[in-house]
């Protein structure tokens, strides 16, 4: 398997190059670009000292995978950003706020809760190695920026990860359409890891019967389902909702 991904977009890496400069190894530029936008980023990788190619539209496609490169992409060197979970936790000077994803297979769902994880304030996102998508160039170009401040560590085996949590004293609540306790009647206190199953298919059985807790979100109207960035999204927004309201009322 090759150590280089290719992430495109002006935002993804310039984030890219401002939070980890040294995993990226070079930036191809659409060699008709002029704009403003083109010289800031071409000035913020000199000052980094990466190495600019210009080249045309038909290599910037082939390099992305994408028509929406936007006319720039660059080749990173992923094992420059490695890190485990035990690196996150031992930094932590609040309770844990994690995001796991059992098997998310859309780029675009892992890119957009990549952003809710960092909005959010949690502090990795956790996700198996096989039967997930993994940050490839398009996740990149959805989180904006996201997935290069928010870790996120692949791990081999999911259940097992759980357990080792669980033996940590992490809180691990799963999101079940069928769970009988929903989300408003959940008091949430100190470190919790919110566990999401995949599109369409929910979590795993191992996965689901290693939670602590399973919950639903009460749904009002016809939808019987969210999209599991939105549902990571109001998860972590009642966690943050409900610590903020505990300090209130201890001041």
């Amino acid at each position: 398997m090759s150590n280089t991904h290719s992430i495109f977009g002006f935002h993804a890496i310039t984030s890219r190059l401002r939070q980890n400069p040294d995993s990226v190894q070079e930036i191809f530029l659409d060699s008709t670009r002029r704009d403003q936008r083109v010289r800031d980023l071409t000035k913020l990788a000199e000052t980094q000292g990466v190495r600019i190619i210009l080249c045309d539209e038909k290599r910037l496609v082939a390099l992305s995978g994408s028509n929406f490169h936007q006319g720039v992409v660059a080749n990173i060197d992923i094992t420059r950003n490695h890190i485990d979970i035990e690196d996150v936790l031992e930094t932590l000077t609040e309770p844990a706020l994690l995001l796991v994803l059992d098997g998310v297979q859309d780029p675009h769902n892992l890119g957009a809760c990549l952003r809710v994880a960092d909005a959010f304030g949690a502090h990795a996102v956790i996700a198996p190695k096989d039967r997930a998508v993994g940050l490839n160039a398009t996740v990149h170009k959805v989180a904006s920026g996201a997935a290069d401040v928010v870790p996120y560590i692949a791990v081999t085996n999911l259940t097992r990860t759980l357990r080792e949590l669980k033996k940590q004293g992490i809180w691990i609540i799963g999101t079940s359409a069928d769970a009988v306790t929903d989300l408003g009647s959940l008091k949430l206190d100190g470190p919790i890891a919110w566990v999401f199953g995949a599109e369409g298919e929910g979590m795993r059985r191992l996965t689901r019967d290693t939670c602590d807790q399973l919950i639903s979100i009460p749904m009002l109207g016809s939808t019987e389902s969210l999209n599991v960035s939105v549902s990571a999204g109001i998860c972590l927004f009642e966690t943050r909702r409900q610590e903020r309201d505990k300090k209130i009322r201890i001041d």
